[in-house]
């Protein structure tokens, strides 16, 4: 087991803004993925009144290693739960709310409609915009055109490791069909595309610089990259804690590929600063 180097180490706040963050999501019976996965950006963005709300339950139907997610047969979808996320955002003041999911391949259209609900209701009664971090719908496309006619600002998937890696990480995904789905997003809307990867999974920099061809191939436009931190032993291992200065020299290789929007840092995840990067896509 590798050391946790000090830079990956953040403290636990608890303030009356955290507090009142987890009061009104306990109020609205909402789960949100900074518990669930164990985000170590938490209580910084509990601080800032946000979190992202995560939907469907709290249980995955795949068991893709590296994730603090459970895996089990999931309950039948709340139907309130479009609403009370829509009543949370207001009640939040929240300027961006950002939805994720667990995976919910039981589902015909792997939650498409629960999505386009939750931003539908969150339109009726806030001016918050809306990015979305969707598992692949199996890639389905009646799936995806759902997701289109709801509008999201930013639409997110995440491609999560280099190729090699990919079926270990997650056996039950496939990397093309992370490609594909982002591609079609990209060429039937002008919806803006994200994607993100972890680091220190074994991968070489030749491979990161592939992935990120891909993902800019694919007509993503905003990258994120962080390191996995391994959150039990039941999890894959670290392979490698990357340095400050070599998260310095994938910001240059993201440059490098064309990418002008990113956020790359030990401790980026998937919605960490997720306004500023959609922001600065419109500049």
């Amino acid at each position: 087991m590798h050391r946790l180097p000090d830079y990956l180490k953040r403290p636990i706040i608890d303030t009356e803004k955290t507090k009142t963050v987890r009061r009104i999501l306990k109020t609205k019976c909402l789960n949100t993925v900074c518990e669930g996965a164990r985000c170590p950006n938490k209580s910084e963005c509990y601080s800032r009144n946000t979190a992202t709300f995560l939907i469907m339950g709290s249980v995955c139907t795949r068991n893709c290693r590296y994730c603090n997610i459970g895996t089990a047969r999931p309950e039948p979808l709340d139907l309130d739960e479009p609403k009370h996320v829509a009543e949370a955002v207001k009640e939040l003041g929240l300027k961006y709310a950002v939805i994720t999911s667990v995976t919910r391949d039981d589902l015909p259209d792997g939650g498409a409609t629960h999505f386009k609900n939750c931003i539908e209701e969150i339109r009726k009664i806030s001016d918050a915009k809306v990015e979305i971090l969707t598992p692949d719908f199996r890639g389905k496309q009646e799936s995806l055109k759902l997701i289109i006619e709801s509008m999201p600002e930013v639409f997110n998937h995440n491609i999560e490791t280099v190729k090699s890696i990919f079926k270990t990480a997650r056996p039950q995904g496939n990397y093309q069909t992370s490609l594909d789905v982002l591609k079609y997003i990209a060429d039937n809307s002008s919806i803006i595309t994200k994607s993100g990867l972890m680091v220190g999974l074994g991968e070489e920099i030749s491979e990161i610089e592939e992935t990120l061809v891909d993902l800019k191939n694919a007509g993503v436009q905003i990258v994120t990259i962080g390191q996995y931190i391994q959150p039990s032993k039941a999890h894959l291992e670290v392979a490698k804690y990357y340095t400050l200065e070599e998260f310095e020299g994938l910001k240059e290789l993201a440059c490098k590929v064309g990418f002008k929007n990113y956020q790359i840092a030990p401790l980026v995840r998937s919605s960490y600063q997720a306004m500023s990067s959609w922001s600065e896509c419109l500049q």
